[in-house]
């Protein structure tokens, strides 16, 4: 993108009910928009806000590992096969 900055470190305000304000230059370098969903990831004294691809962003990028979809049906059958088994132990 054309004349935007790399990263940015600022302030940002949180509201009575715990909603955080953001700058528009932190938006547009982070790629929010609204309306969307992102991941929060929190920790002690911090919270990192990641936002979720679309679709679409996610078919423009290269493919990491190209597999069969019957080696997938392979790969979710073993991890269901997995999480039952975890399941009856707890």
């Amino acid at each position: 993108m054309k004349g935007i900055k790399k990263g940015v470190v600022t302030r940002a305000r949180v509201g009575k009910k715990g909603e955080i304000y953001t700058t528009k230059d932190v938006r547009e370098i982070s790629g929010l928009k609204a309306p969307s969903k992102v991941i929060l990831i929190a920790k002690k004294g911090e919270i990192r806000v990641k936002t979720i691809p679309s679709i679409e962003e996610l078919l423009r990028e290269k493919p990491v590992l190209k597999i069969s979809f019957e080696e997938a049906e392979e790969i979710i059958e073993k991890m269901q096969r997995e999480l039952t088994i975890d399941r009856k132990e707890d």
